[in-house]
C-alpha cells in the first residue's frame, strides 16, 4: 500500500523546522505497520535531512553551508535570473530533497538524538508542500 500525505507550513529564509512529529504523525495515521516513510521537497532552495535538533549544531550547520557555499560570492544563477538565490540551489543541492526513513511497529526507527528537519535555503520567505508518502504492509 503507498499513502500520500502533505506538510504545509510558511518559512523565512534560513529556518531550520523540526518535522519529525509531523511525519510520525502520518505514519500513526496510516493502515501500516512497517515500512517505509519518504520525506520529499519539491522545489530547489529548500532541503531535508537528520540532524539532532538543538541550537548548537543548528547554528554549525548553518556555519558549514556558509563555508561550502558563500552567499557573498558570484554566482552564473544570480547573473542570470538577478534573484540572489544562487547559494540557496547549491546548498539545496548539496544536502538533497529527499530522505527514507524505516519503521517499525508504527514507529520511525530514528535514532535517539535524531530528527527529520528542513532546510529553508532560499533568501526569502516561502510557503512549503513538503511530501510524505508511505509504503509498506
Amino acid at each position: 500500500m503507498i499513502i500520500t500525505r502533505y506538510i504545509e507550513f510558511e518559512t523565512r529564509s534560513g529556518d531550520l523546522k523540526d518535522i519529525t512529529e509531523e511525519v510520525q504523525g502520518i505514519v500513526l495515521d496510516s493502515d501500516l505497520e512497517a515500512g517505509t516513510a519518504t520525506v520529499f521537497v519539491p522545489g530547489a532552495t529548500g532541503a531535508v535531512t537528520t540532524i539532532e535538533y538543538e541550537d548548537g549544531l543548528a547554528s554549525d550547520l548553518g556555519d558549514a553551508l556558509q563555508r561550502l557555499a558563500p552567499q557573498e560570492i558570484d554566482y552564473a544563477h544570480n547573473l542570470r535570473w538577478h534573484d540572489g538565490n544562487g547559494h540557496s540551489h547549491i546548498r539545496a543541492s548539496l544536502i538533497g530533497p529527499s530522505l527514507v526513513v524505516p519503521f517499525s511497529g508504527k514507529r520511525l526507527m530514528l535514532g535517539t538524538w535524531q530528527q527529520i528537519v528542513f532546510l529553508e535555503l532560499d533568501n526569502r520567505p516561502r510557503h512549503r508542500k513538503i511530501i510524505v508518502q508511505i509504503m509498506g504492509e
